[in-house]
């Protein structure tokens, strides 16, 4: 999703994981010039005469469909990244959900990947996680999950296909601990995370679960609505509920010791679940609070809280975790390279390079024209639409020219298999247009709406493109009855 958010406070769990992360700037170089890219251009006198589509021909992999795609120099370029970050240009393309399951799936069955964080809301996510590990008692929540808007962006087919790949994948563990674990990074459902929250602690402390029932009742009267939150607080009727929800989180940090012995066999993260819950309506409050005030700055809050949540999976998991991401390319590509930093925003990708540098892979995803699933407008039914052929001035024009309709394009220079040609990279340095489709989408004002400018190779490790794309299909009511609990 496109809007926006940050949390810039860390625990000392998290500070001592990132002191054990090279701090060093990613490869993707953030030094590059334009004047460096004339200079390098008018030396390469073989390559006059050569587009730069024939250029990008000859430096990227290409494939007739996702399931024959031959993965193995992605794989090679990737070589022991901790993190692999997959992104989309649209949240309703199901070529992109696709395209990311297979390349997961090859992730976690060749190189050990035990970790699938997404751009969903924690609450949600657990369901999956525990389906696809079978770890102890379900998560009982009074809202049905993936129920509200935008629901098709994890309630769908292609997203079902995968989840049971996973449950069938992690039957070879014995524990739930060691299997394959399906996390959200989102900060959205705040009320679900209450609830969580008092579910376990009424559970294994019912006097804890009183006083943090009386603390969350502060934001009672926003339930249905917690966008009002941010215009109720502007009146300054009231005084906002950041004490409370802060208490709470903090009783849990306090009794850890407690609470971690109580942990079944079966669920090993029952404690974990809750901080995390705990942690999310902490933020979640700052967010919703300010989110209309005129100095916002609910991009980067939301994008913080993406950054916090995956470094404490990764600590929880332990030393050999490694964790895909799946993200809108907004999300994952790095904000430095595009308009989103001149208006001081950052976002997930950036951070990640930032602690992460070359431990870390990012993957774009474009397309040209199709079909996607979007709303006109946020909480209005989502409709198959259209998708019109790319600005003349975009990326999305100049791939479409390329003379194949799928392919991978390498946008490192340093890789042990097929890197990209220093021309081709030098000459796609210059910022173009850039189209992103969230959940909601307008073809009318596309131009206005759904591009902004970036610079390609200091935005993502490699580009994924499909010249014509369709749309992700949701899941019915019937499906979701039909499906196993």
């Amino acid at each position: 999703m496109l809007n926006r958010r940050i949390t810039k406070k860390y625990s000392t769990h998290i500070f001592w994981l990132l002191l054990s992360v090279p701090l060093i700037s990613a490869a993707a170089s953030q030094t590059d010039t334009v004047e460096q890219v004339s200079k390098h251009t008018t030396e390469q006198t073989g390559w006059t005469n050569t587009t730069l589509p024939e250029l990008i021909y000859d430096s990227s992999e290409h494939f007739s469909d996702i399931d024959s795609a031959d993965l193995d120099g992605l794989l090679d370029r990737i070589g022991d990244s901790r993190l692999v970050l997959l992104g989309e240009s649209t949240h309703g393309t199901a070529d992109f959900y696709d395209m990311r399951a297979r390349i997961t799936r090859e992730l976690i069955e060749k190189k050990g990947f035990n970790i699938v964080a997404v751009e969903a809301d924690w609450p949600d996510a657990t369901s999956i996680d525990y389906f696809i590990r079978g770890s102890g008692k379900k998560p009982n929540f009074k809202i049905k999950l993936f129920t509200g808007f935008p629901s098709w962006m994890w309630a769908n087919h292609s997203v079902l296909t995968f989840t049971h790949w996973l449950k069938d994948y992690n039957q070879r563990f014995n524990s739930a601990e060691h299997a394959v674990g399906f996390y959200g990074l989102d900060i959205y459902n705040l009320f679900n995370s209450i609830e969580a929250v008092l579910g376990y602690l009424e559970d294994v402390d019912p006097k804890a679960a009183e006083a943090a029932r009386w603390s969350y009742g502060c934001l009672k009267p926003w339930a249905n609505d917690p966008s009002l939150y941010s215009r109720d607080m502007q009146s300054r009727r009231y005084r906002g509920c950041g004490y409370e929800v802060y208490t709470v989180l903090q009783d849990l940090l306090k009794h850890r010791k407690f609470y971690r012995q109580t942990d079944t066999k079966e669920d090993q993260q029952r404690y974990f679940n809750a901080v995390q819950n705990a942690r999310l309506v902490r933020n979640g409050e700052r967010f919703y609070r300010t989110m209309y005030q005129d100095d916002n700055d609910s991009w980067n809050q939301r994008d913080q809280n993406m950054f916090d949540t995956l470094l404490a999976i990764l600590n929880h998991r332990g030393l050999n975790s490694k964790a895909v991401v799946w993200a809108h390319n907004s999300h994952i590509g790095d904000a430095r390279a595009t308009d989103m930093s001149a208006r001081g925003e950052f976002n997930l990708g950036q951070r990640v390079r930032e602690v992460f540098a070359d431990d870390a892979y990012l993957i774009g995803f474009g397309t040209d024209h199709g079909t996607v699933s979007a709303a006109s407008e946020w909480g209005a039914p989502m409709k198959v639409m259209q998708i019109p052929p790319s600005h003349k001035d975009s990326y999305e024009s100049l791939f479409h020219d390329v003379k194949a309709d799928n392919f991978m394009l390498p946008l490192r220079t340093s890789t042990m298999r097929k890197p990209i040609q220093n021309i081709t990279r030098k000459k796609l340095l210059k910022k173009r247009l850039q189209r992103a489709i969230g959940t909601t989408y307008d073809p009318e004002d596309e131009l206005k709406k759904h591009y902004s400018y970036a610079s390609l190779p200091r935005q993502f490790d490699e580009y994924i493109w499909f010249d014509e794309t369709r749309s992700v299909k949701p899941l019915t009511r019937k499906t979701v009855q039909a499906a196993p609990d």
